[in-house]
């Protein structure tokens, strides 16, 4: 199978080309493989009231994450810690995955 170079147009692309196209863009930051992925059925429903509280939820460990990654010494420490791991592809990644467990399903802190 032969492997497709894109143009260097299309290696800067991130997200989508315009607001009003479906077609979404990702180069991975560790590879340089760039992807294309296209919305084909968006949903039209009124998200339900697990899936706000779920949405509300993320926006909290969210916000934590970047308060502790602008700590320079919380952010040195998660560093090391991801560095030595090959599971997760970004450091904010990385911190959502070691806080997420101390909230609970309202978005509260349960401990650390």
């Amino acid at each position: 199978m032969a492997e497709i170079k894109p143009m260097a147009l299309i290696e800067s692309m991130k997200k989508k080309v315009c607001e009003h196209s479906d077609v979404y863009f990702r180069t991975n930051r560790r590879t340089g493989k760039v992807t294309t992925g296209k919305l084909c059925y968006p949903s039209d429903k009124t998200p339900s009231a697990a899936q706000v509280a779920a949405k509300a939820r993320f926006a909290k460990v969210a916000a934590a994450v970047r308060a502790i990654l602008a700590d320079p010494t919380e952010k040195a420490k998660l560093e090391a810690e991801y560095k030595s791991q090959t599971k997760y592809g970004s450091l904010f990644g990385y911190a959502m995955h070691k806080l997420s467990p101390n909230y609970d399903s309202d978005g509260n802190v349960i401990g650390n």
